[in-house]
């Protein structure tokens, strides 16, 4: 499972033109889950995202996390992230689950950030044509792998 996180003042994403979600001061979320991921994932990346000291404290220095801000998430499905560019400059999407693996780990993912948080997130739709936009804090943007966690 791959993620792409970014500290934002403000985020939001719409479907056909109307808003589906919309958040102030937190992290905008692009997800892209794969074959193999499963729950140990979600909750590894769960637990890391809402933990991850980026945001300033009183002296400026990245050391409060998403929590300690009461800051909002926005999250976001892409199997693109799944992209492979190794071979010729059509990316292959081979590694990117397929809808009956990947729905339920998006909702999944959903249900335990909200729970964690101990509040609503916003979500776009899986599948959708969404145009998404955002204001990138700092800027402030992580790729985190839960592949790469050991």
């Amino acid at each position: 499972m791959i993620v792409v996180l970014q500290r934002v003042s403000e985020a939001s994403v719409k479907i056909d033109g109307e808003f589906k979600a919309e958040i102030g001061i937190g992290l905008m979320i692009l997800i892209g889950i794969e074959e193999a991921d499963g729950e140990e994932d979600i909750i590894w990346l769960a637990n890391k995202i809402l933990n991850l000291r980026i945001f300033p404290d009183e002296n400026g220095v990245m050391n409060k996390s998403l929590i300690d801000v009461d800051g909002e998430i926005l999250l976001i499905s892409q199997f693109t992230l799944q992209a492979s560019t190794k071979k010729g400059n059509r990316p292959s999407y081979i590694k990117a689950a397929k809808p009956d693996i990947a729905i339920p780990l998006y909702n999944q993912m959903i249900q335990v950030l909200e729970k964690d948080l101990g509040k609503q997130i916003g979500t776009g739709e899986f599948g959708a044509d969404m145009k998404v936009a955002l204001v990138n804090d700092g800027p402030v943007t992580i790729l985190i792998d839960s592949k790469n966690r050991i």
